[in-house]
């Protein structure tokens, strides 16, 4: 039992006790240094920065594309939490974006980029500079029933491509991905490569295996364990900052220093810089100072859900939502594991990345989900935004999830709603 509380109160150390809409939005407790307050207020007014086109009167700001998807960090990740899907193919990509590759690998074992488009469909371009095209989503919904007779309906999405600008995509491979939520990831760099393996390595019930991606660092050139991004393709969150200035933004850093044009794309190589980098050493610290320190909210009504929270664990959810990870120092209520699971065809979208497969995909932290509805309304869940709900997110699991799926919908529907309120106090 002291041990249980042990680990609780060093939980509560790392997180913030804000559970209102800017709950995902404040530094972890301890920021009380001066300079420290002064670094984070900057990667914040970074992180929420409109970036403009060069030549600017203001250089620290401009350098936006040549080619981009959006202006601001936050555009994408609205009060530091997630994207919403278009819930039409009327509707605009707003915080969505397509990831591209042709199949193979390239020289570092990662995707392959399309000679052409790159690794990033970009709609916007800077003028002289022509848009990539216009990705669009067409849902297609199937019924699903569940023990007692209720019936939950799943939205697939289809993907489509107009306008393009540079030729055909051909044989390309597609993955659409909404905003993820930017707070505790701090915390999730603490866990150690040891303990990622560690994890990978033990036992586990019900098929469930897990994998350490390996991928690609800029920095240090070499092979190193992933653990940010939707398939664990980032080892690093200095590096995962600077992959997404350079894809979303088109702004270059000291780890990307050359624009965001394709072999092809002859006007966005001409287009002028915004300096060389745009972003420079300093000011990237200043973001990663930013990220690293935004807390996750703490758990609420944690003394309501436990019958909710028993069906989490013997449902079988633990085995890859881990309750509690060691973070250096620190025990923290994540609810991953950071490896990499096969999560069957309904979520497969058939790309590699690295040692991910193209069904495989880090298992998402599930600290702060239940604030999402309040925080980022029809938000939706999973990687592409798909599940509207947290019965439709479980619904979707395959693979290496299916016993744990299976469970859940064979329960009676009083223990589904107790599961799923046990999700709502996370």
């Amino acid at each position: 039992m002291r041990r249980i509380w042990v680990l609780l109160a060093l939980a509560v150390l790392s997180v913030s006790a804000r559970a209102d809409r800017e709950a995902f939005s404040q530094p972890l407790p301890g920021l009380d240094d001066e300079a420290q307050r002064e670094r984070f207020f900057k990667g914040r007014g970074l992180f929420r920065q409109a970036w403009v086109i060069a030549p600017s009167r203001d250089e620290a700001v401009d350098g936006l594309g040549p080619l981009y998807n959006r202006i601001t960090c936050i555009a994408c990740h609205p009060k530091n939490g997630r994207g919403q899907a278009p819930v039409d193919e009327n509707a605009p990509m707003r915080t969505l974006l397509v990831r591209l590759s042709l199949p193979g690998q390239d020289a570092h074992g990662g995707p392959r980029p399309h000679p052409a488009y790159g690794d990033q469909l970009n709609e916007l371009g800077i003028p002289g500079v022509r848009g990539e095209g216009r990705a669009r989503i067409r849902w297609e919904e199937r019924a699903v029933a569940l023990a007692g007779g209720e019936v939950v309906s799943l939205r697939q999405p289809h993907l489509s491509f107009s306008e393009l600008g540079y030729g055909p995509l051909g044989d390309v491979l597609t993955s659409a991905r909404v905003g993820t939520p930017v707070f505790g990831l701090g915390l999730l760099e603490a866990v150690s490569a040891r303990e990622l393996q560690r994890m990978a390595d033990e036992p586990k019930a019900d098929g469930v295996r897990g994998r350490v991606n390996q991928v690609w660092s800029v920095e240090r050139q070499r092979l190193e364990p992933g653990r940010f991004g939707l398939k664990a393709n980032q080892p690093d969150l200095m590096q995962q900052i600077a992959s997404a200035l350079h894809g979303d933004l088109g702004i270059t850093s000291p780890l990307y220093p050359r624009e965001n044009c394709a072999p092809q794309q002859r006007d966005c190589q001409k287009a002028l810089s915004g300096g060389q980098p745009e972003v420079d050493g300093m000011q990237l610290m200043e973001l990663h100072f930013y990220l690293s320190q935004l807390a996750p909210p703490a758990r609420r009504d944690r003394d309501q859900v436990g019958r909710g929270e028993a069906l989490f664990a013997s449902t079988g959810c633990v085995a890859c939502h881990r309750p509690r990870l060691q973070a250096g120092t620190q025990v923290i209520e994540a609810y991953t594991d950071l490896l990499l699971h096969d999560m069957g065809d309904g979520l497969a979208d058939g790309r590699e990345d690295f040692l991910a497969s193209g069904k495989e995909w880090r298992t998402p932290p599930l600290w702060g989900v239940g604030l999402i509805e309040q925080i980022n309304p029809g938000a939706g869940y999973l990687h592409d935004g798909r599940a509207r709900t947290l019965a439709e997110a479980v619904l979707w699991h395959g693979g290496e999830a299916q016993v744990a799926r299976d469970r859940f919908v064979d329960m009676a529907q009083a223990d589904r709603e107790a599961l799923l309120r046990f999700l709502q106090s996370l």
